[in-house]
This record gives structure tokens, C-alpha cells and sequence, in this order.
């Protein structure tokens, strides 16, 4: 595997992945040189500054994996990563402590004018009075935004003796009042708050969350800090509001467009500004740098990543338990593919026994991904599995039953194309899958990589002899047979494993046996 760091990461993680990769660091690449190469890579490493583009993930035809070494995703499009299969996973809790410790040293610097008393005094004035502060015990904080950041930062303001508010549509009152923080709207944050500090994600419903008509609702000594993401808070009228005395001060470590070194945020005295420094400490950077490492190698192991940004979250312990029968679900669909024609309309799976009881996402995205397989040069996986069904008009149906007759555990696929079905169901025995259903027929055949040959016959003596025949002629060997029925002397199935496929015009032969109902050649 190959892994291409595109952007500055800890050393501690480079040396997590060059022990289980080829590991290539290329900084400052231009849009175009991105993709020009990603192509020859399985995983992207990126912090703030690379761009992962629609157009790069296109030309990403190996990727499985982008990491986002931070917390923040808003660089990469994730909505075309999920829709090509490609996991995004991200490190949201190893800078959660620095990010928290710089936004109260930028709370504390503003209510002490820090920065500016620091810069007067330096340019030779000593100008005491002009930098009278304010405390922040007892005053209010809104923190907007009330995951592990906003979380963190209320912890440590309860030290400092503040009354906290929060606003966060989508965090429970219990548990914000395991902080001891008040849960209120929006407009009320703004109204009551001494100081308001940002700590949610950007997106379409939280971008510029703040802007004019916001701004007239806070007190004229509000102190405002973003340590979150650019474009949360209109810049233009942040300032305006400061020119015209409606706001006490600011404090940014986050910005619209990064890198940048000139902003309407720089001109004014009232406003501090760090160039996204938040997750800027030794402690954070191996963390971070050992986090996406770990996750990336998970990834190429086929085990589940923790922090997966567009992917439903499954345990180690899950996975561990699913992994056998993830195979098995993949088999399944990959024979019932080849045992229809025609359009799928519909796929149907049903579980039974104990695997009935584990979140079965990951099974249904290795049957849909067999199923595909063969008809589609399309990535499917648990990242992109029902938006891959519903494009293709797919309808998707799932059972579960915690009893099974006959095994411990089994998975049936039945896909439909509207004017006929077929239905596969699997087994894992010692570890190993078996493949012990197809249609009416109750079988057992292990599913080697190799070639089998289905035929549908009528159960009676010499047919076997003729195949057999048919199959000499072609020089092709039999390793292995397998034969099903519904009655003796009834319909039944039988099933060679063949060393080669067997040629067209051989495969007819059979078709022209008596008795002889249809033949097809499957690639497992």
C-alpha cells in the first residue's frame, strides 16, 4: 500500500505507517500536481491547507482512505469521497485539550488586552490606563457549540468561576447539565453573554451563523473567540460591529481562507489574531499524527476505523465478530449475481441467528458489493452501499430472525429483477464460509477461487456420465462435484468445480443434453 502526506504531520505518525507502508511526503502541491499522482496512492494524509477536491478524489482511482490529521473536514468533499466508496476518517479528540487551552488563553488575553498591552509596551509606551481589563468570574460564557471542545472549555471555565450557557440544537439537557451549563437558543446566548467562544463544525446550516442581525443583539462588551472553523462569523460585520463600539473585542484563530496573512480582522486593535494555532502543541501534533496513522492501517486491514467521518461507526469488537460472516455476505452476492439476468430491482436479506443481534450495515454493503461486482467497475462498501442501491433504483429489504433451524447462523440473499429470483444463502463453518443454499436446493460447496459449473437437470442415471464426457472432450478436469436434490429422480442441481472455464461452444453440448434444464459458468 501506498500513502501520499501531502501536508505537515507529527514524525511519530510517519513512523506508525512506514512500518506497514511505502509512505511518499510531498507539501505545497499545487491542485494540479495533486492530481496528477494521487492515483498511484491508497491514502491521503492532509491537514487544513490541502484541498480535497471533487476532481482529486475522481483521479484517486486506488484510494480507500483520506485522513484528515485534525478535527475540521470542510477541505474535503465528502460527500463525492462517500459516493465513490472512500472513507474519510478524522482525529477529533487527540487536539481536543490544546484547542480547549487556547481558546481560555485567547478569553483570558482579551478581557486583559494581553496582546495589545504587550505590543504598546514593546513600541516603547507604558500606557497603564489605557489597558484596564475586566475578570471573568462571574461572568456568562456561551459556548456555541457543546461537543468535545465546547465540553472542555465549560469544564475548565467552571474552575474560573463563570456562569455557562450554551446553545447546541443537538446535544441532550443531561447532558449539558453534567457541566453545569444551561441550555438556551441562540438568540438568548447572544443577549446574556460577557464572552461567546465558537466550537462547532462549519457547515450549510452553521455558516456565517453570525452576521449582522445577530450582532445587535449581544452587549456592547461582548467578547466574541472562534477557535472552530473560518466562516462560522461574517468578518465584515464582526468589524463593523466593533467600529461602532457594539462589540468589546474578538479573537480568531481561524480564518475564511487559509493561509493568510492580510484580513479585514487584521486592522483593528480590538481584535487578536493566531494563526490557527489551536491544535498547535507538541502533545497534539503526535496524538494526531499517531491517531490517523493507526486508523489508516485499520483501514488497509479491513478492520473498522474509529473515527470514520462518513460511515456508520462499528466497534473492533463488532467487527471482529462480523468479520467471518462479512466474506460470506460477499459470496453470497456474488454468486446470485451470476446466477440472474437481467436488471436487480430488489434485494432481500435476511439473518438468522446470532448475528441477528450485531448492526448488520456492514453485511448488507458486502452482499450489495458482491452483488456489483461483476457488473460494475464501481467501489462498493459500507461507505457508499445504499447510495450506490438507491442510484441504480435498487429497493432494499432486511429481516432478522435469532433462530436458525439449521445453523448457528445464515445469510440469504434473494434478488429479484422483476420477472424472476434467485436466492443464495451462507454459512461461516470453522471460520470458513460455506455456501449452503441455492434456490430450493440445500447444498454444502466451499467457495474456492475457481470456476464452478451450475447445471439445473433432471436427477437420472448416465446424465452424469454424459457431463462428464462433455467436460473430458473439452480436457478440462473435475476437482470437485456436488450434487442436490428435491426428490430422487426429481429436479435437481449439481455443481462441478472446474480447474479452467469451460468454452461456449462445450457448454452448449450440455444444454443439448435430455434432460438437460440450464447450464451456467460462475467465477468465485
Amino acid at each position: 500500500m501506498r500513502v501520499l502526506v501531502s501536508d505537515p504531520i507529527g514524525q511519530e505518525g510517519i513512523e506508525i505507517l512506514r512500518g506497514n507502508a511505502e509512505v511518499d511526503i510531498k507539501s505545497d502541491l499545487k491542485p494540479d500536481e495533486l492530481v496528477s499522482i494521487i492515483g498511484d496512492y491508497e491514502a491521503l494524509v492532509v491537514r487544513s491547507q490541502t484541498r480535497v477536491t471533487a476532481e482529486v478524489l475522481e483521479a484517486g482511482k486506488k484510494l480507500q482512505v483520506v485522513a484528515r490529521a485534525g478535527v475540521g473536514t470542510d477541505n474535503i468533499d465528502v460527500d463525492v469521497a462517500t459516493r465513490r466508496g472512500i472513507l474519510v476518517v478524522n482525529a477529533p479528540t487527540s487536539n481536543t485539550i490544546s484547542a480547549t487551552e487556547h481558546t481560555i488563553a485567547l478569553m483570558l488575553a482579551l478581557a486583559r488586552h494581553v496582546a495589545q498591552a504587550n505590543a504598546s509596551l514593546k513600541a516603547g509606551e507604558w500606557r497603564r490606563n489605557d489597558f484596564v481589563g475586566t475578570e471573568v468570574r462571574n461572568k456568562v460564557l456561551g459556548i456555541v457549540g457543546l461537543g468535545n471542545v465546547g465540553s472542555e472549555v465549560a469544564r475548565r471555565a467552571l474552575g474560573l468561576e463563570m456562569e455557562l450557557i450554551a446553545y447546541d440544537p443537538y446535544i441532550a439537557e443531561d447532558y449539558a447539565r453534567n457541566f453545569q451549563v444551561e441550555l438556551v437558543t441562540l438568540d438568548e446566548l447572544l443577549k446574556r453573554s460577557d464572552f461567546i467562544t465558537f466550537h462547532a463544525p462549519l457547515t450549510k446550516l452553521t455558516k456565517e451563523i453570525i452576521g449582522e442581525k445577530e450582532l445587535s443583539l449581544v452587549k456592547p462588551t461582548v467578547r466574541i473567540i472562534n477557535t472552530a472553523r473560518g466562516g462560522l462569523i461574517n468578518e465584515e460585520a464582526l468589524v463593523e460591529a466593533i467600529r461602532a463600539k457594539k462589540v468589546g473585542g474578538a479573537a480568531f484563530d481561524v480564518f475564511d481562507t487559509e493561509p493568510i496573512i492580510s484580513s479585514i480582522l487584521f486592522e483593528e486593535d480590538n481584535i487578536i489574531v493566531t494563526p490557527h494555532l489551536g491544535a498547535s502543541t507538541a502533545e497534539a501534533q503526535a496524538m494526531v499524527a499517531e491517531d490517523i496513522a493507526e486508523q489508516i492501517i485499520d483501514v488497509f486491514n479491513g478492520e473498522p476505523a474509529r473515527y470514520a467521518v462518513n460511515a456508520p461507526f462499528i466497534s473492533a469488537e463488532t467487527m471482529s465478530g462480523l468479520s467471518p460472516f462479512i466474506r460470506a455476505a460477499g459470496a453470497a452476492g456474488k454468486l446470485a449475481s451470476q446466477l440472474i439476468d437481467g436488471k436487480t430491482s430488489s434485494v432481500q436479506i435476511k439473518y438468522d441467528g446470532e448475528i441477528s443481534h450485531y448492526d448488520t450495515n456492514a453485511l448488507k454493503a458486502a452482499v450489495l458489493g458482491g452483488l456489483l461486482d461483476q457488473i460494475s467497475e464501481e467501489r462498493v462498501n459500507l461507505v457508499n452501499a445504499n447510495i450506490v442501491a438507491a442510484r441504480r433504483g435498487m429497493k432494499i429489504v432486511e429481516q432478522k430472525d435469532t433462530i436458525c433451524e439449521n445453523y448457528t447462523n445464515l445469510i440469504t440473499a434473494e434478488i429479484s429483477t422483476g420477472s424472476e429470483s434467485v436466492v443464495v444463502a451462507t454459512t461461516v463453518i470453522r471460520g470458513e464460509t460455506h455456501i449452503v443454499r441455492v434456490n430450493d436446493y440445500w447444498i454444502d460447496i466451499y467457495p474456492c477461487e475457481g470456476y464452478f459449473l451450475f447445471c439445473d437437470h433432471l436427477d437420472r442415471p448416465g446424465l452424469l456420465g454424459s457431463v462428464g464426457k462433455i467436460t473430458g472432450d473439452a480436457n478440462i478436469n473435475i476437482s470437485a462435484m456436488h450434487v442436490g436434490r428435491l426428490k430422487p429422480r426429481g429436479q435437481a442441481l449439481m455443481i462441478l468445480l472446474l480447474d479452467e472455464a469451460l468454452p461456449e461452444k462445450h457448454r452448449q453440448q450440455l444444454l443439448a443434453l435430455t434432460d438437460m434444464y440450464s447450464t451456467r459458468m460462475v467465477k468465485l
